[in-house]
């Protein structure tokens, strides 16, 4: 009998050695241009992921039948390329031992090293920004930096949710990259959109990465930068239903600020659990 509860993911119970995935935390937000805090949503969002009884009656699958186990989180340095150098490093573990990483964030640039070490075929990304500043407040390596440090491995990126950019960027995501805005996803539906995505992606390795402001922060307001009129939470776990069946080689969860009531929190640890259950469900039930 466990008499006594811990800081890490609810249900990541098995050893690393006997584990499917990998979940482990970045709580780093150096380069936060808004709001800073995204730090300790690590932490905040393992805490959330108590709140659910461990049945998922959308795949009939219990989370206590996955093996899943929680490293706990990187013991971050100070600065953004040191800590996309310590991310490549957990991440080329991780993979070397065939498991497939769950990254929680953290802001945006943490993803840059778990891309760069996986070397997918496509990158997937929800997100209210395009990220594609080639440098921003003197880095290189700054949240608003993501797509562009991430395009320099990856060709095929698939943006779904932007609303927020420079016309220099939005131009570049419509020539070199499969855009969907926010508008069109309106328009014409999330799950329209998937099935093509899906047909593009085909069985080539994908990484996919939310970033939680691409959520309406009316619906999800602990964000460090805000955008209205964005996707909806249903919509972000459409994505993830229908792209975990698809050959992912990681995941990550990023920019949530832990500084509302709970919503935003609450969202991430669900959308994780989905992400693990449907991938469960679709390679190793």
């Amino acid at each position: 009998m466990q008499l006594f509860s811990n800081n890490l993911f609810a249900d990541a119970k098995t050893t690393y050695e006997n584990s499917f995935y990998v979940i482990f935390g970045v709580p780093f937000d150096g380069t936060t241009s808004f709001k800073a805090g995204a730090r300790d949503a690590p932490s905040m969002i393992r805490a959330a992921s108590y709140n659910f009884e461990t049945y998922l009656p959308y795949y009939d699958l219990d989370m206590s039948e996955i093996l899943s186990h929680d490293m706990g989180d990187l013991r971050c340095d100070c600065l953004p390329d040191l800590v996309t150098k310590q991310v490549a490093d957990a991440v080329s573990r991780v993979q070397k031992d065939g498991k497939i990483p769950l990254m929680i964030g953290g802001e945006h640039s943490v993803t840059i090293g778990a891309v760069r070490t996986l070397a997918p075929t496509w990158y997937v990304v929800c997100d209210a920004h395009l990220d594609l500043q080639e440098e921003f407040r003197g880095s290189f390596y700054n949240h608003d930096c993501v797509t562009t440090r991430v395009s320099e491995t990856v060709k095929n990126i698939i943006l779904i949710g932007p609303r927020s950019g420079t016309h220099d960027e939005f131009d570049t995501a419509r020539k070199k990259y499969y855009l969907y805005t926010t508008d069109v996803v309106q328009e014409r539906g999330i799950s329209s959109i998937l099935d093509e995505v899906g047909d593009m992606i085909g069985n080539e390795t994908v990484y996919l990465s939310i970033d939680a402001d691409a959520i309406d922060c009316c619906m999800t307001p602990g964000l460090g930068t805000p955008e209205p009129f964005g996707l909806t939470p249903t919509d972000i776990r459409t994505v993830v239903r229908r792209l975990a069946s698809k050959n992912v080689v990681g995941f990550d969860y990023v920019e949530v600020l832990p500084n509302d009531a709970g919503q935003t929190t609450i969202v991430a640890a669900h959308i994780i659990r989905e992400f693990i259950a449907g991938h469960h469900a679709a390679h190793h039930r």
